[in-house]
């Protein structure tokens, strides 16, 4: 049965423990309880039903109660990466409409003029958790159509700026129980919640956790070693994270006692080598490794079964509970085994495309090939899979230009026209170069604008003002003149290749 979303709150025992925060410890009943205040506040501050309210913080109270407070008060949240800077959460708000931000203190003070629309109010993260303590009000579980709108998540594109992907009650219900089903959560694990919420499995680790009666402990680590602290101090039995951090992980040396508390762990945001997959088998051989593979516009498509991760490490595994994943050919129909062809994404877990965009929802969400068992809307991912005799999926390339780099989509056209916004540079040009730690790392090429001097040394300085740290280019090549391809354009693939020449010298 598909609830809205606030529903999620009263799944757990009354006595469990539900959310671990840095000074406190909420059961299932005080998470109800606050959940219940906090959507009673937001109402009375933002009684449009509908209206998006964005939340830009580290990991706390309100980051972890707002999905379901929002959702409970009618309203349509907006969690902002808190690694974004200004420019970035300038875009968001004004292409969401957002007419609250609740964001930390040093973030409000970051931004610049301008960067607020007139019609959003802005208030510290500490006065709305107190005004909705002292308000003291309660507010009914939700009523709401599952269809209706209850989030929107933004994620970058391989062109333009971040684009909002619009998740309904349903979306985000069954995108819950699909994931504590083939998971196989309980209410007596403890899921370190180290991915940024704002992320689509970032949220879900809340939500499918809560749906399952267990307990999330949100943690915001600065080195790998906190995350094994964090698993030792609050016995941690189920962690998630991107390639890179397994990575780093990987080097912690890990007393045998501390490993074997972790029964499960999940991947995301990239492939697992198959190096890294013996290393993780190594390091922590009581636990389940499960190799997943997503993307926000239908958020979770694939997992692997952990029996399966020794024989097949380089799988993406077949398609979850409630999701119809199809691999379908240049010819438009689902493609022969071992036939290359696109994921095509069919389901209840479709999100409902990209918020105030028509014509980039046309482009990715597309009526289903006449194969699909559930028809509908699906997405169409421009990734390139194939799927084996055994049903098992395996990732080819992807069709666009997004440079992944630890776990992030990165839009190169973002980091090109920040590069520019300078002034210091006449052309720029983004690209992903493999990297061992991050996957693929960002690259810059840029020529120099006429008359500009000191450009290689106010560049840098001027990206870190202006991009997260995420978005920062590893390395700034600077070119005389740019390659030209037939059509007048700056030839990406021919530089592309160019670089990998260089670097491969």
């Amino acid at each position: 049965m598909i609830l809205p979303l606030d529903h999620l709150a009263l799944r757990g025992e009354d006595s469990a423990e539900a959310l671990v925060l840095r000074g406190d410890v909420l059961d299932y009943k005080a998470l109800r309880t606050r959940v219940s205040r906090l959507a009673a506040w937001l109402a009375q501050e933002v009684p449009e039903k509908g209206a998006r309210v964005a939340s830009w913080a580290a990991k706390g109270e309100l980051t972890c109660l707002l999905p379901l407070a929002a959702a409970r008060a009618g309203l349509v949240h907006v969690p902002i990466n808190p690694l974004l800077k200004h420019g970035q959460v300038a875009h968001i708000l004004a292409d969401s409409g957002a007419v609250l931000l609740i964001a930390t203190p040093s973030r409000l003070a970051s931004l610049e003029e301008g960067d607020v629309p007139a019609a959003c109010r802005r208030i510290e993260e500490g006065a709305a958790l107190a005004e909705a303590q002292a308000l003291g009000g309660d507010m009914a579980p939700s009523q709401a159509d599952p269809e209706e709108l209850a989030a929107i998540l933004y994620t970058s594109g391989s062109t333009g700026r971040p684009k909002g992907v619009m998740l309904s009650h349903a979306n985000l219900w069954l995108g819950a129980e699909s994931v504590a089903d083939y998971l196989g959560v309980t209410p007596q694990d403890r899921v370190l919640a180290v991915m940024p919420l704002s992320f689509d499995y970032g949220q879900n680790q809340l939500l499918s956790t809560w749906h399952a009666g267990g307990c999330v402990v949100p943690l915001d680590y600065l080195m790998p070693r906190d995350v094994m602290k964090a698993v030792d101090r609050h016995d941690i039995t189920s962690l998630g994270a991107v390639p890179p951090l397994w990575v780093q992980i990987c080097e912690i040396d890990w007393p045998p006692e501390v490993a074997a508390k972790l029964r499960r762990l999940t991947n995301t945001g990239g492939a697992l080598t198959v190096d890294l997959v013996r290393r993780m088998r190594a390091l922590f051989p009581e636990a389940r490794l499960f190799a997943m593979y997503g993307l926000t516009e239908a958020f979770r498509s694939t997992y692997l079964d952990p029996a399966l991760i020794d024989t097949h490490p380089t799988s993406m595994g077949k398609e979850i509970p409630h999701a119809e994943v199809l691999v379908v050919n240049e010819a438009g129909e689902v493609a022969a085994d071992n036939e290359e062809g696109e994921l095509v994404h069919c389901g209840p877990l479709v999100a409902h495309g990209y918020w105030q965009d028509p014509a980039r929802t046309a482009e990715r969400y597309r009526p289903a090939p006449s194969g699909s068992r559930y028809g509908g809307m699906a997405v169409w991912s421009g990734d390139r899979v194939r799927r084996d005799a055994d049903g098992l999926l395996y990732f080819v390339g992807r069709r666009d230009a997004m440079i992944k780099s630890a776990g992030n989509r990165i839009s190169p056209q973002e980091v090109e026209e920040a590069a520019l916004a300078t002034g210091l540079v006449a052309e720029a040009v983004a690209l992903g170069v493999a990297d061992a730690r991050l996957g693929q790392a960002v690259h810059l090429v840029v020529r120099a604008s006429a008359g500009t001097s000191d450009a290689e040394g106010e560049l840098p300085r001027k990206l870190m003002q202006e991009l997260p740290n995420f978005m920062q280019p590893k390395v700034i090549h600077w070119r005389q003149a740019m390659p030209i391809g037939p059509n007048g354009k700056i030839d990406r693939n021919g530089l592309a290749a160019e670089l990998a020449s260089e670097l491969s010298a």
